[in-house]
């Protein structure tokens, strides 16, 4: 059971895993991350079953033959290795060309890959529209989670909540139960698979969760494609509307950065503010002309390239409210430094603002008087932070001089 895509491919294979082994009851599983479920990303059971995640990169899924697939992006990455998107949707191609005959393939909908393999039987899945596999009636709940019904060829499973929270998470479980379904033949113990998804607790760094308080939210998340950027920041958006969203990103190579940076710059945009740190090599050199500020440069919020080192302080010195922090270099070796100041943040919000909640409620915005948002989306009277208080949209910020007075001279005033 390979799980193939240029992004959600690790949160949907540990899925499959953790279902075979909760509805199944046996399987194992070779991962691309660590499942917090099973504490490793190797997974060692009974049985026949074996969970993948199939790679990509350098074309290594290439030597696979899976039984049941799943392919859920084919988008340009990697450019480095394959020259042009062409490529790489040439690869995904051969990919699934090596599905066994008799197997399946499930195929997220719209996505652009040549199908030559005549002996599998392939099953779109969608978010949302109809089609062999989708989430219907999607409603948030509590904490940033969603009930949704699971539609497959052989019936509803209704009333689905997933582990773990995330929009984008829903369409990785239609793929997941999806993949469960091919394998069993086209049935499914229903109550067993309800109770495996809501027990689902997600991988290291996908969407993972440091601080989650009406007052402060910290999260890190693996994304390092504009893709995955988008779709995460919509993600965060969705969980928590009217909130303020400060984007922290740490570029992942030199020709990743060179060749997306465009496309990194308007997804980093969906945030109301942004810190850039400088690109993770990894194993490439530098490229002249190549850096973090050709990010900066074209962000159209606030944004500031900070050293990794300083990060922490420079957050803790903010008035933030919701932060994340992507990229698949070391930023995740911040994560706990930077948790630990947004924890220590004051008290204040959101029920009641005063002069002391410094740490939550910032200065007021460029071209307002009265009226500043407050870490928790509320808005109060900026003399005293106190007085009526209420919700507040989310609003683009277009000037620079509040981030200054917070983060110092390098903000650049948004375009």
């Amino acid at each position: 059971m390979a799980v193939a895509g240029t992004h959600g491919k690790t949160t949907t294979s540990t899925l499959v895993a953790w279902l075979n082994r909760e509805v199944e009851g046996a399987g194992s599983a070779f991962l691309g991350g660590i499942s917090k479920n099973f504490g490793s990303n190797l997974v060692l059971g009974d049985g026949p079953r074996l969970a993948v995640e199939a790679d990509e990169f350098d074309r290594s899924f290439l030597r696979l033959r899976p039984d049941v697939a799943v392919v859920t992006a084919v988008d340009a990455d990697h450019l480095d290795i394959y020259g042009t998107h062409e490529a790489v949707k040439e690869a995904f191609a051969q990919f699934i060309e090596r599905i066994r005959p008799g197997g399946a393939l499930v195929l997220k909908a719209g996505v652009d890959v040549a199908l030559r393999n005549d002996a599998i039987t392939v099953y779109p899945l969608r978010l949302r529209h109809p089609c062999d596999f989708y989430a219907r009636d999607v409603r948030l709940i509590e904490g940033g989670h969603y009930r949704y019904d699971l539609v497959t060829p052989s019936g509803v499973i209704a009333d689905c909540t997933l582990g773990i929270p995330g929009w984008v998470n829903v369409e990785n479980a239609v793929a997941a139960v999806a993949a469960m379904w091919c394998a069993e033949g086209g049935t499914l113990d229903t109550e067993r698979l309800r109770r495996a998804l809501a027990a689902f607790e997600g991988v290291k760094r996908r969407f993972e969760f440091y601080v989650n308080t009406p007052r402060q939210v910290y999260m890190d998340d693996y994304a390092h494609h504009p893709r995955e950027l988008a779709a995460a920041l919509t993600s965060v958006r969705r969980m928590f509307p009217g909130r303020r969203v400060t984007a922290v990103f740490q570029p992942h190579l030199y020709t990743r950065t060179r060749d997306f940076y465009r496309e990194f710059a308007e997804a980093l945009s969906q945030a109301d503010e942004v810190l850039l740190l400088p690109i993770y090599p990894a194993r490439e050199e530098p490229i002249e002309g190549i850096a973090s500020e050709i990010l900066a440069e074209r962000v159209t919020v606030p944004c500031r390239i900070v050293g990794r080192e300083a990060l922490a302080a420079t957050l803790g010195a903010a008035a933030t409210d919701v932060v994340v922090s992507f990229g698949a270099g070391n930023i995740d070796a911040c994560c706990d430094a930077v948790a630990d100041v947004l924890r220590k943040k004051p008290d204040g919000c959101p029920d009641r603002c005063d002069t002391r909640s410094s740490g939550c409620c910032g200065p007021p915005w460029p071209g307002t008087s009265s009226t500043r948002p407050h870490g928790c989306g509320l808005t109060g009277d900026s003399s005293s932070c106190s007085g009526s208080i209420s919700r507040s949209p989310t609003v683009r910020r277009t000037g620079s001089s509040s981030r200054a007075a917070q983060y110092g001279s390098g903000w650049r005033a948004a375009a």
